[in-house]
């Protein structure tokens, strides 16, 4: 479990990004922070790792204060997704996908055993092994960026809008192989985003944020969605404009699911 305890972040000119802020992510589920640029929700995520450290509250994890923790072991035993891979340009896939185990001491064999395994459970082919960075797509990369994150089997997973910079079909499928991850792996995991889309796909608990890292609502996609908390929490889930006023349209070929504005937005299929 991950705990957010009365958290303040100011920095010296005088912004405060994050004020009292006071949450739990729970074991083994997705916990998603969504709102808008500049809400606090990358402050937070980094709070974590001690990327960032706050000026007052604490960051626990389980009965651990991560102020006690020395920045380097900690991110060692943490994953870490970033939007654009921040893959070493110089080093090949595998060797980007081991390099935490081999700063751990994992002999190389090992260390490079278990990045192959990781490989496959991403959806990489074996054959883009030694290939680098630059020759790989994009949705290829971040890929090798979760494989990465995963490869020292870190209880914790942090990912920072990891699929922001990808085109919207290679999103989709990251997003379902993530959700396939999640399943087998039961990580606990963090996850910024400002597409609430996104949110509403992954998240086991969705986290609203309003500027200084207000919680304008923290519930179950399903919660949020149904019982919104305010206008601002119903505004930025788009409920009123069309975006998530779903209904459901007969034509001679099936039945359409449609947004408020008539656009179709899927169709409705027989379960099973």
């Amino acid at each position: 479990m991950i705990r957010f305890q009365d958290v303040c972040k100011s920095y010296p000119d005088g912004t405060e990004a994050v004020r009292d802020f006071t949450l739990e992510a729970p074991t083994g589920k997705t916990t998603v922070l969504v709102g808008s640029s500049g809400c606090g929700k990358t402050t937070l995520l980094r709070m974590v790792n001690r990327m960032v450290d706050p000026t007052s509250g604490a960051v626990w994890i389980d009965d651990e204060n991560v102020a006690d923790v020395p920045p380097v072991p900690l991110r060692r035993r943490i994953g870490y997704v970033m939007q654009n891979a921040g893959l070493l340009p110089h080093r090949k896939v595998i060797d980007n996908i081991a390099t935490v185990p081999l700063l751990n001491g994992v002999p190389k064999a090992q260390a490079h055993a278990r990045a192959a395994e990781l490989m496959e459970l991403v959806g990489l082919e074996a054959r883009q092994a030694n290939r680098y960075p630059d020759q790989l797509s994009g949705g290829q990369q971040q890929r090798v960026g979760v494989a990465r994150a995963l490869a020292a089997d870190p209880n914790i997973l942090l990912m920072d809008e990891p699929f922001g910079a990808v085109d919207p079909l290679v999103r989709a499928d990251l997003q379902a192989e993530l959700l396939r991850i999640q399943r087998e792996l039961e990580k606990t995991i963090v996850f910024v985003t400002h597409d609430i889309a996104e949110a509403l796909a992954l998240g086991d608990q969705i986290v609203i944020l309003a500027k200084g890292a207000r919680i304008a609502q923290a519930g179950t996609p399903q919660q949020v969605v149904a019982e919104p908390a305010d206008d601002f929490v119903a505004d930025f889930l788009g409920l009123g404009r069309g975006t998530l006023d779903l209904h459901l349209r007969e034509t001679p070929t099936g039945t359409l699911v449609v947004d408020g504005h008539g656009r179709p937005a899927g169709r409705l299929v027989e379960p099973g």
